[in-house]
């Protein structure tokens, strides 16, 4: 089952890609509901980066209800409308505790320019778009009424977060070229049989 959120973002393309990549903006967006801490000895970078990231999800600041994977990676749209589309993907899952029983997930989130354009003031926003596949066997059907509710607040705090991400101070210019070779090199989704549609997109992505 899937969960969607389609939204206008009151930040520039470039502020929302930072803020994907940022654990605290990761924790913010779940507040007051869920918390999520490292799952071990070490602290949050400041930016996730590659590889695997473990933590320990917190609901409502006390109780532990799981441990969860983060793995990231970026993809491009094959479609020409679609060229300036950049895409999270998280392909992490629960590890243990109630979040166990969701062992995969397929979480992609996508950034691209208002297609409206710049607005009256003459800044640009962002069309934010974000599909979460959920698979937990007989479970699923609970799971997707628990995460579509707690969707429904994430994008309440995606929007009300987004202004102060337009001010966030550029990245170094290491960091900033390492973004670019980053993405320059994952993979680009492929328009062939086992592409699907984000929702409302003229674009069309991978698919696992």
């Amino acid at each position: 089952m899937r969960v969607l959120l389609k939204l206008i973002l009151d930040c520039d393309p470039d502020a929302a890609w930072r803020a994907l990549q940022s654990p605290t903006a990761f924790r913010e967006v779940a507040l007051p509901w869920l918390d999520f801490r490292p799952d071990g000895p070490d602290a949050f970078p400041t930016v996730w980066g590659g590889g695997e990231h473990r933590v320990r999800v917190r609901a409502l600041g006390a109780i532990t209800v799981g441990t969860q994977a983060i793995r990231l990676d970026t993809l491009r749209s094959s479609d020409d409308r679609e060229r300036e589309t950049r895409i999270l993907r998280d392909s992490g899952g629960g590890t243990g505790g109630v979040l166990s029983a969701l062992p995969r997930l397929d979480h992609r989130m996508a950034i691209a320019p208002d297609p409206a354009g710049p607005g009256p003031d003459g800044r640009l926003r962002t069309l934010y778009r974000d599909r979460l596949i959920v698979r937990a066997g007989v479970l699923t059907p609970v799971a997707w009424y628990t995460l579509w509710a707690f969707w429904q607040w994430r994008g309440h705090r995606l929007r009300a977060l987004a202004p102060t991400w337009a001010y966030d101070p550029e990245l170094d210019p290491e960091r900033a070229a390492l973004d670019d070779a980053t993405l320059s090199s994952t993979p680009t989704a492929r328009a062939d049989g086992t592409v699907t549609e984000w929702p409302g997109a003229a674009g069309r992505e991978e698919t696992p």
